[in-house]
């Protein structure tokens, strides 16, 4: 990341914008594959290795889904087409995988709704160049996908670029303590939709995302059974570990869940680790989560506070090295987990209290540990309109550039993107362009399954 010397307003403006000269905004508009492009499939396949071997096709089948599933897949792949890319050499702590159903609404610990990036598993001090160019191109993809017309995609990505730059210009000119401040809260989100005409959507996205919490999701994921709670099985996207035999690791995975919760325990502050020890450890189970992550080991644990009527569910989430980092430096932590939680806790303004890391003792894998269902909410991208599109560019637009402002430096940042739209034709050009490549490495992803070279289950 830059290390902000002490300089003053002005040198820190002008260093941005003498950065120009050697990286031009127009710069970041050109991009076409590289000749020795490795093969994108291949890469996403090498993903799989250390992976539960029954779960990699229905990483597939998730993939396989659409343009935008597949886009949500293969953060590898554009990490490798990125490391080609202008760079100004300004760093941030980056997202990694900043596209945009990696945004969304979640609880504060003072419950509020607020929205943010809520996806870190490849986070890594990097450019903010990588972000902003990954976040237009899902734009542009989840366009293309809903049927929109090209106008509509153009106006949707350039909206996304435009808040980014602006709402770092007004970052540069804020107190350092107010950018660690500024949040996006659940009244500016419902504001934002309603100047877009999407205030009922809004609200209805906000009323759902406040019905998930731990009472719902023992009622989603589990069910009594002589008297107590436990989670249902529900396979392959819930399975309890009581349920998988030796052959699929079901005995390492108890053990695993089991001498790990004392160790996450030791991550977290002291009054949280007063909370938690008000709760038992009732049962753990696999759980299929996202669309890159199926296959690793990702768990839930039911937790058990004054009676069963009190539950709490922690998810665990196997940690892996950053895609980044084959490109990028190491971060500082030897934990991945440990990465994974300070580079969330430094790009949110307010994060869940419960999070935490671990290592295995028996595996040496790495593991990150967080809350499950606590007022999440997001738009479905899946089905989604030019005025969905619309409001959610503003607000994605203006919280990438506020978790980028807390570690990078706004001023110099700021300085380089200028008052013109210079950044923002380009970035749509790019997008249109990067655009183009991940349809073609979709069709030659779904070819390698309909050929029946790679299997692909329903999950």
């Amino acid at each position: 990341m830059t290390k902000i010397r002490h300089q003053n307003i002005e040198q820190r403006t002008e260093h941005g914008k003498s950065l120009r000269e050697q990286t031009p905004l127009s710069s970041h508009g050109e991009w076409s594959p590289a000749q020795n492009r490795p093969a994108p499939v291949s890469l996403i396949e090498e993903q799989n290795n250390g992976r539960l071997d029954w779960l990699i096709p229905v990483r597939r089948w998730r993939m396989s889904t659409s343009p935008f599933t597949f886009f949500r897949g293969s953060a590898r792949i554009m990490a490798a087409d990125l490391a080609g890319t202008p760079v100004s050499g300004l760093g941030v702590q980056a997202c990694g995988d900043a596209h945009l159903a990696n945004f969304g609404l979640y609880a504060s610990p003072e419950r509020q709704l607020v929205f943010d990036i809520n996806d870190f598993d490849e986070t890594l001090a990097g450019p903010w160049e990588w972000d902003i160019k990954r976040l237009a191109a899902s734009f542009t993809i989840a366009a293309r996908h809903n049927g929109l017309k090209k106008k509509e995609c153009h106006k949707a990505t350039r909206r996304v670029v435009k808040s980014y730059r602006k709402a770092m210009a007004d970052f540069a000119t804020m107190r350092t303590t107010d950018i660690w401040y500024a949040k996006l809260d659940g009244d500016t989100f419902i504001k934002t939709a309603d100047e877009a005409g999407r205030a009922e959507q809004a609200q209805a996205i906000i009323d759902k995302a406040q019905s998930k919490d731990s009472r719902d999701a023992l009622d989603k994921h589990a069910e009594e059974f002589d008297g107590k709670y436990r989670i249902r099985s529900e396979p392959p996207v819930l399975v309890p570990l009581r349920d998988l035999g030796d052959e699929q690791s079901g005995g390492k995975l108890l053990a695993l869940a089991n001498d790990a919760f004392e160790t996450y325990q030791q991550s977290l502050a002291d009054d949280c680790k007063r909370l938690l020890d008000r709760f038992s450890p009732v049962e753990t189970a696999l759980k299929v989560v996202g669309v890159g992550s199926v296959g690793t080991r990702c768990m839930i644990m039911l937790l058990e506070g004054r009676d069963h009527n009190d539950p709490l569910f922690l998810q665990i989430k196997q940690a892996n090295r950053s895609v980044l980092e084959e490109y990028l430096s190491p971060g500082p932590y030897d934990n991945q987990g440990q990465r994974v939680v300070e580079g969330q806790r430094l790009m949110q303004t307010v994060s869940d209290i419960f999070l935490g890391w671990t290592r295995s003792d028996q595996s040496g894998k790495d593991y990150y540990w967080r809350q499950l269902r606590d007022w999440k909410g997001s738009v479905d991208v899946e089905d989604i309109n030019a005025d969905d599109l619309t409001y959610l560019a503003f607000v994605c637009g203006w919280t990438l550039a506020r978790a980028h402002a807390r570690s990078g430096d706004p001023v110099a940042i700021a300085g380089y993107l200028g008052s013109s739209d210079s950044l923002d034709d380009a970035l749509v050009e790019f997008a249109e362009s990067y655009a183009d490549q991940s349809e073609k490495d979709y069709e030659a992803f779904i070819e390698e399954i309909r050929s029946g070279r790679l299997e692909a289950v329903e999950g």
